[in-house]
């Protein structure tokens, strides 16, 4: 069943950013992922503070989600974002 990583960055300095672009495409091919939406969000209700990226990534299943957090590569590319922005994650399964 599908399950999605729905993503909130908030970047305070982005000299990460092209590597990790450049890293992260191919590793969520490898675990199946496709990525549904990215982009700047738009408030159309509440006052919580917008993040600068929202992003919404599909996989086949909450396992292949987990599988890709959870790769070493990943855990690497974690540590680099790390390094200029704040990011929340969160899973939902569809099932």
């Amino acid at each position: 069943m599908t399950a999605y990583a729905i993503g909130q960055l908030t970047i305070h300095d982005s000299s990460w950013a092209e590597e990790y672009n450049q890293r992260i495409v191919p590793l969520l091919q490898r675990h199946g992922a496709q990525v549904l939406a990215k982009g700047q969000p738009q408030r159309l209700e509440g006052t919580a503070a917008l993040p600068h990226v929202l992003i919404n990534i599909a996989f086949p299943s909450a396992d292949a989600a987990r599988g890709w957090y959870n790769d070493a590569e990943n855990q690497e590319l974690v540590q680099l974002r790390n390094t200029g922005s704040s990011f929340e994650l969160l899973l939902l399964d569809a099932g």
